[in-house]
Formats: C-alpha cells, structure tokens, sequence
C-alpha cells in the first residue's frame, strides 16, 4: 500500500479569488492616488502661505497666494476662500477641512476626508 502524497500550494480557485481581491485593492489605490497628491500639494502650500502670513501679509494676501499657487500644483478642490486663516500665539495658522469623492467603478465611489494645517497635525 502507498501512501497518497498531499499537494501543497494554491488551488486553481483560489488563485482567481486572491487575484480579484489583489486587483480591486490596486484599483482602489491607483483611483486615491490623485486625491492623495493633492492633499500633499495642499498641505505643502498652506504652510508657505501661513509663513507667508507670520512674515505680514494680509488675509487677502494670503488667499490669493493660495490661489496663484494652487493653480500651479493643479488644485481644484480647494479655493482662497475655503481656507480658515486665524492667529494663535502670534503665529498664522491655517485649516481646511475637504472631502473628494473619487470614482472606483460605475456607480461605486469612494469618499476620503481629508483635514490640512499649517501646523502639521
């Protein structure tokens, strides 16, 4: 009598399903990537105009500059106007808070919230 040797590995199955699931998750992250460099784009520029604005310029200033540098970065989310600009111990501080929905499939979108601040948090 012999003994029957198990086959190790992944069934034929199972490889589409890891495969579908590996490719939606790709596919999610090559939709967020935009949105993401964004908010980098977002997050960089408000802190060169909250430095902008500890160096004297005014509000008006300050969202132009966000303006004129936005359009240089490609932002379309975000205006001069949704900025909150406020002092906090003699310091500019800048805030925004945005949602981007961005397409997946169809009728499926995925919503990402997101917050920028000139102070980093």
């Amino acid at each position: 009598m012999r003994m029957r040797k198990w086959q190790k590995g992944m069934s034929p199955i199972s490889v589409l399903i890891v495969g579908g699931l590996l490719g939606f998750v790709l596919l999610i992250g090559f939709r967020a990537v935009p949105a993401v460099n964004e908010y980098l784009a977002i997050q960089r520029i408000i802190k060169k105009v909250a430095d902008e604005g500890d160096g004297g310029a005014s509000i008006a200033d300050m969202r132009r500059s966000f303006e004129r540098r936005g359009q240089i970065d490609d932002v379309v989310t975000v205006t001069g106007a949704d900025l909150d600009i406020r002092k906090e111990s003699n310091k500019v501080v800048i805030d925004v808070e945005y949602a981007r929905k961005v397409p997946v499939v169809a009728n499926v979108s995925l919503l990402i919230d997101f917050q920028a601040s000139s102070t980093g948090r």
